[in-house]
């Protein structure tokens, strides 16, 4: 399952374990698209969170981890970036980003 969270809550969910954030705008056409590819690539993931943040309301978080534009998914493990994709993404891309 995919919740959003907010910048606040962002912080220490990343801290610890691997966890997939998705800043997404709601007036954006490509990151409602993205939010049907990540349900997908949820149901075959176990080990990893998917989250999504809104970019507009959370600029704090935004700034904090360089985010200049939307969709951009960025991979954290243990609190540290991994790996990051910018714009709409295909289940193949995002799955391979994943598994590292």
């Amino acid at each position: 399952m995919i919740r959003e969270i907010n910048g606040e809550e962002l912080d220490q969910l990343i801290s610890k374990g691997k966890v997939l954030v998705d800043f997404y705008s709601k007036v954006c056409g490509p990151c409602k698209m993205l939010s049907f590819v990540l349900k997908d690539v949820a149901k075959n993931v176990d080990d990893i969170e998917i989250v999504t943040l809104d970019f507009d309301q959370n600029k704090e978080a935004v700034n904090k981890y360089g985010v200049v534009g939307y969709p951009t998914l960025i991979l954290f493990n243990d609190g540290k970036e991994v790996d990051r994709l910018k714009g709409l993404q295909q289940k193949p891309i995002i799955q391979r980003m994943i598994e590292g």
